[in-house]
């Protein structure tokens, strides 16, 4: 089962960098996450951990497996009969916006069953994380630069 979204956002592809990859802050921003946690600290790095509780959905560890600093990086989550794959890809429009794209892939017989019982779930959570992650993004510094 595929699954995906894509929203343009009126910032520079590193300030949504900044945001979107600092995954442990997630629930800061987005109520389709309850606590995301590195597992053993540190950030966004091939191999590392992401323990994610969401609501109406069971908790699940992801490993990175690929990661372009700046623009991209995939996680996957096994389980039996089951490996889901994420892909969050962020791509320059311009000097100051930024096209950010997520797809979610379900294989396996258990994954093809719970991807077909939670496809609407899943679309509400990556459009509800897309738009967040905009307003976030977009929102005004909450304190002014010094000297401003």
């Amino acid at each position: 089962m595929h699954t995906e979204d894509s929203i343009e956002i009126h910032a520079p592809v590193d300030v949504v960098w900044q945001v979107y990859a600092d995954v442990e802050r997630w629930p800061s921003w987005t109520p389709s996450m309850r606590s995301v946690e590195l597992v053993g600290g540190g950030g966004l790095a091939v191999g590392a951990q992401a323990r994610i509780d969401q609501p109406r959905l069971p908790r699940v560890t992801w490993t990175v497996t690929e990661l372009t600093p700046g623009r991209s990086w995939t996680w996957e989550a096994r389980g039996p009969g089951n490996r889901t794959v994420a892909h969050h890809e962020l791509t320059p429009v311009d000097s100051a916006a930024t096209r950010v794209a997520t797809s979610i892939d379900q294989n396996g017989p258990v994954g093809a069953l719970f991807g077909r019982l939670y496809a609407g779930l899943t679309r509400r959570y990556l459009r509800m994380e897309a738009e967040r992650l905009k307003a976030t993004c977009e929102a005004p510094a909450e304190h002014p630069a010094p000297g401003a």
